[in-house]
């Protein structure tokens, strides 16, 4: 479906299970298709493609605060009064963006490696910050195949299976019919920075939430985005804020794109959307 938005209109798909439908919001470089693996778990899922990506690629203006808008956008287009919300990476961000401007909207939260701060952001300059996203936005200028994109992602990715057709699924879906990216170089850099040196209003949260991380950030062993000390602390510090729950023997990306992280984040999806129904 499209829903309207300033400036233009979202692609959102809705994923029919048997609950109630969380709102679920993708990361920086994704799509809606991220959330393919937790929708096999029989959880309605709300799934847009945020702008300047996928079926949204031509819509611009982004920030964290215009995504949470959108989000509020979306709900009144699916006449949800409030719902439960998810976010991964960045959509962590924008889930908390929503929850603290819009908290009637929201009846709990769940947070995907994202949304509290990360410490490694801390060490990041504007210049190692633009060497870091040079690799994606080289990306854009180059036509692609689906299998070389595949093999260029399952070298970044170790964790995820090529074999695996929702992994084929969402790649395909980055790109256009010649092979070219759907992701705004604009937004990929405005969303990232926001990200990076923005503030989280995360202590200012007051639903339910729920935290959910990785062991390694990309690949077996390496530093996670959260570590098990860091992910305690934000819960002592923040009262509405459940036990963290680390997801073993997965990367970032793992938490939602493998079946065994999809596993986990849909368990805990269950735990906040039964909470919310009470």
């Amino acid at each position: 479906m499209r829903v309207a938005v300033e400036g233009g209109d979202l692609a959102v798909e809705v994923h029919d299970g048997g609950t109630a439908p969380v709102l679920a919001i993708h990361g920086v470089s994704g799509s809606r298709k991220l959330w393919n693996w937790v929708a096999t778990h029989d959880i309605t899922l709300v799934t847009p493609d945020l702008r300047g990506r996928g079926d949204s690629s031509n819509l611009a203006g982004a920030t964290i605060k215009q995504h949470a808008d959108d989000m509020v956008r979306v709900l009144d287009a699916l006449e949800l009064d409030s719902a439960t919300v998810a976010g991964m990476s960045m959509g962590g961000y924008v889930a908390v963006d929503l929850a603290v401007r819009y908290p009637d909207r929201v009846r709990a939260l769940v947070l995907v490696d994202g949304g509290l701060p990360m410490p490694a952001h801390a060490q990041l300059t504007e210049e190692t910050l633009t060497a870091v996203m040079a690799p994606q936005l080289a990306a854009r200028q180059r036509t692609w195949t689906l299998d070389d994109y595949l093999a260029v992602h399952a070298t970044l990715n170790p964790l995820t299976d090529v074999t695996d057709p929702l992994i084929r699924e969402y790649y395909a879906h980055d790109l256009t019919a010649d092979g070219h990216l759907r992701l705004s170089a604009e937004t990929l850099a405005a969303d990232t920075k926001d990200v990076v040196f923005g503030s989280s209003r995360w202590q200012e949260l007051t639903v339910p939430t729920w935290f959910v991380h990785a062991e390694w950030s990309t690949g077996p062993d390496s530093p996670p985005a959260y570590s098990v000390e860091r992910a305690h602390a934000y819960a002592s510090e923040l009262a509405v804020l459940h036990e963290p729950v680390l997801i073993t023997g997965v990367d970032h990306g793992g938490t939602v794109m493998t079946a065994a992280g999809a596993a986990v984040t849909a368990e805990v999806l269950a735990e906040a959307l039964k909470h919310a129904a009470n």
